[in-house]
């Protein structure tokens, strides 16, 4: 029985889809993973949305959704995930005893519970489906065939060691970044290996787009328009929900032309781009250096991110300068990140006692956090100042420090993965700004870049000019430091 069969039968999945009018465009789709006939108004959509000629004669492996919000893809990709777990044998590939397992993988667990739910409903708006339940938690479904539905989040070790007999990867273009390069990437060589033994897996992306980057913007620039076994589908919102509200829609272009061209247009966006690359910031790690213990002879300067202790991390960095022949280098000394729940109090007391460690008595910080900072560090001897640069100003003076190698960062895992996760966003004015992406941190990047800022103090072109001018007046004659 194919997945459309099943879907036109009301026993089995149809009965979870009544509305088949609107759903036209998603059985071409479908058509088009399982490689199945198309009519005429199938293969146009189709053509439409994968930029293909040639409708498929033979199931996709992969197959990579970017569509808009609200155009049907989390309902369809668990379609899909019960009917490769429900209508396929694979007894000739479990050994015995071992279950094959079909994860739904998102950012967190509660959005991965999202696509469960979804599942839980196919499976029991048909009787004939439901009696194939097993047990049932609120994060996995197993079924008697031998085929279990999980809940995982985006971490490629929790994928290894099972034998995948298909796979969701939802809101793709939007995981988090933050604990390694690219999870993306990486969850992705995890699931391949784990599905190869297994005749027809399929991997399925769904997303609606973001950034030109990660693996959905690799499969759509290396696959759209491209006849083979991997598909990408590529369609706005209403094309494949025509019940959306227009006005909706309309009201969200008016408010954010870029933003809602990505969400409801399911077009890439242009105006987000990568601030820096890994290869920048490895360059510049020390290998196996974690900290440097204050030296006397230095001057030092530090940078506090505050947080109340309930949803963000509060973080410290400690910095200095050095003249190594005619190059100024600004080395990073000590990170701490406290991640919550904490006691903002304790935090202080902990943070003020580094500092003194460093003779530092005033440091740099947010300007936003308010009052509370400036009381508390006090109280224990240290000035809290407010920083004069915004967050986007200290990440784009640290940049060319980067890239030019003047600077040497701590072997910190947290603080290279989330400088590369961070993005430049280029407002409707031109202005660009800096700041982490969808559901992610910048706490550790934030205080390190504060603290390397301010120990660079005069920027090298400044200091460059000062010593020019110092030379020329020494050839005159003129004392250097007495100027008119």
């Amino acid at each position: 029985m194919t997945i459309l069969d099943a879907l036109a039968d009301p026993n089995l999945l149809g009965a979870a889809f009544p509305d088949t009018e609107s759903w036209t465009a998603w059985r071409a789709f479908l058509a088009a993973v399982f490689g199945l006939s198309m009519d005429t108004q199938e293969l146009a959509f189709f053509r439409r949305h994968t930029g293909r000629g040639t409708r498929p004669q033979k199931p996709a492996r992969e197959a990579w959704l970017v569509v808009g919000r609200r155009g049907g893809k989390s309902r369809v990709a668990a379609l899909v995930a019960v009917y490769l777990a429900c209508f396929r044998s694979y007894a000739d590939v479990l050994a015995p005893g071992e279950r094959g397992t079909l994860p739904l993988i998102a950012c967190d667990r509660r959005q991965a519970r999202t696509l469960m739910r979804y599942v839980n409903g196919l499976l029991d708006a048909s009787p004939m489906l439901a009696r194939m339940v097993a047990n049932r938690t609120s994060e996995s479904v197993e079924l008697r065939n031998g085929v279990s539905i999980e809940v995982h989040t985006a971490s490629f070790r929790s994928i290894r060691g099972y034998t995948v007999v298909a796979a969701v990867l939802d809101e793709v273009a939007y995981w988090r970044s933050d604990d390694s390069a690219n999870p993306d990437r990486e969850i992705v060589a995890a699931l391949r290996p784990a599905m190869s033994t297994v005749p027809g897996a399929l991997l399925i992306g769904i997303s609606s787009p973001y950034a030109r980057r990660g693996v959905l913007w690799d499969m759509h620039r290396r696959h759209y328009g491209q006849d083979g076994d991997v598909l990408v589908w590529q369609a706005p919102t209403r094309a494949m929900n025509p019940t959306v509200d227009e006005r909706v829609i309309a009201e969200a272009y008016e408010a954010d032309e870029a933003s809602a061209a990505a969400e409801y247009g399911a077009e890439f966006r242009r105006d987000i781009e990568s601030f820096i690359t890994r290869e920048a910031v490895e360059a510049v790690v020390v290998p196996d250096r974690r900290e440097l213990p204050p030296l006397s002879a230095l001057s030092y300067v530090g940078f506090v991110d505050p947080s109340g202790g309930s949803s963000d991390s509060m973080t410290l960095a400690i910095a200095h300068q050095e003249q190594r022949g005619d190059q100024v280098v600004v080395v990073l000394d000590a990170v701490r990140e406290v991640r919550p729940p904490f006691s903002p109090e304790s935090v202080v007391r902990d943070f003020c006692e580094l500092l003194k460690a460093y003779r530092v008595t005033s440091v740099n910080g947010d300007r936003y956090a308010g009052e509370w900072p400036r009381e508390r560090f006090r109280e224990h001897g240290v000035e809290y100042m407010p920083a004069e640069k915004s967050k986007s100003d200290l990440y784009a003076a640290l940049l060319p420090a980067i890239n030019s190698r003047r600077v040497e960062l701590l072997d910190h895992s947290r603080l290279a993965s989330q400088l590369c996760s961070l993005e430049r966003r280029t407002a409707w004015g031109g202005r660009d700004s800096i700041d982490h992406g969808p559901g992610g941190h910048d706490d550790v990047a934030n205080a390190v870049a504060g603290a390397l800022v301010a120990a660079q103090g005069p920027s090298e072109p400044a200091m460059l000019t000062y010593m020019r001018l110092v030379h020329e007046r020494r050839l005159q004659g003129l004392d250097p430091w007495k100027w008119d």
